[in-house]
């Protein structure tokens, strides 16, 4: 048996063994996404050199090996999306380009006490002084609203946990949208754990959680609709739970291979970094002189003048 139909029959066998599972759309998307791949990548975290340790300051992308190959796709010109006509087509770009996303993992409760448990990509850090995160929860296309923003702005609390490799599984079905009744909790089989200064639970599972208090909830309309189209949450962090097995030394410091973050590609896609690339940061204060001198006789060498003209892209509008 070659290598892609042991693998076929492997990802089929394993929804097969369950027969619920098997009768699921779930189940049949699962052998689909499970098709023709090799199985998932568990080496542990190694550090690289950057992708190239040969540039100089001021030299331009195609003077480098890997700068050359990715210029060359120049050649098949640009594509234009005008955001204003064609929403679902900027919403596909958006979702697929850009990436990689970090996932908030919201816990909340509604006013009634009701748990809710969902993912949400369009989440970031915001600032640390004082420390600020915020999630977008989105409607698109006609979709109701998850209730995680609903339940923040009520009770003005949540936490966000950060999801890791061992139960991406568990965290992505927490999408799944069921009824306010139906708990994910219990449909996901991750354990609440009680929170320090909020009622939302955290997240057992979890090896970074953050206890949030509303800060900010900003209503979302559409300027040519006028239509409610998303909330975005912004959240001051009352507390980080941070496991001790995840930190350099037991300093207030993550181990970027112990965390083992996934994030939010394009379609279904996940991402794991696991080889990155370290850079060191500059600085003009002690550099810059030296800097200055060495891009100057690098553009007098190539004839380059002081400005350069904007260059025209060619690119082709589909709206």
């Amino acid at each position: 048996m070659t290598s892609t139909a042991a693998s076929n029959s492997s990802s089929q066998t394993i929804v097969d063994s369950d027969p619920a599972l098997a009768s699921t759309v779930y189940g049949k998307d699962l052998v689909q996404c499970l098709e023709n791949l090799p199985p998932f990548n568990n080496t542990p975290l190694a550090f690289t050199q950057p992708p190239n340790p040969e540039w100089k300051f001021g030299m331009r992308v195609d003077e480098t090996e890997e700068g050359k190959k990715w210029v060359e796709g120049e050649k098949q010109g640009w594509e234009r999306v005008d955001a204003g006509e064609d929403f679902k087509k900027v919403y596909q770009l958006m979702l697929s380009g850009i990436q990689p996303r970090p996932i908030a993992f919201v816990s909340s409760v509604s006013e009634d006490g009701v748990e809710n448990l969902a993912p949400f990509s369009f989440f970031n850090a915001v600032t640390p002084y004082p420390p600020l995160i915020s999630y977008a929860a989105n409607r698109v296309g006609g979709a109701r609203f998850k209730d995680s923003a609903e339940n923040v702005k009520a009770t003005k609390e949540f936490t966000v946990n950060i999801i890791s490799v061992p139960w991406a599984e568990q965290a992505n079905f927490a999408s799944v949208d069921p009824p306010a009744d139906i708990s994910e909790w219990e449909l996901t089989g991750l354990t609440k754990l009680e929170s320090t200064y909020v009622k939302a639970p955290r997240v057992k599972e979890s090896a970074f959680s953050m206890e949030c208090e509303l800060f900010q909830a900003l209503e979302i309309i559409h300027p040519k609709t006028q239509e409610h189209t998303g909330t975005v949450i912004y959240g001051l962090i009352k507390c980080i739970h941070v496991r001790k097995d995840v930190l350099v030394d037991n300093q207030a410091l993550v181990q970027s291979g112990k965390l083992r973050t996934i994030a939010r590609m394009g379609d279904i896609a996940y991402g794991y970094v696991s080889e990155p690339f370290r850079l060191p940061r500059s600085n003009w204060a002690k550099d810059g002189e030296v800097v200055k001198s060495v891009v100057e006789n690098y553009r007098k060498e190539r004839g380059l003048g002081e400005k350069e003209e904007l260059h025209k892209d060619g690119e082709k509008s589909t709206i």
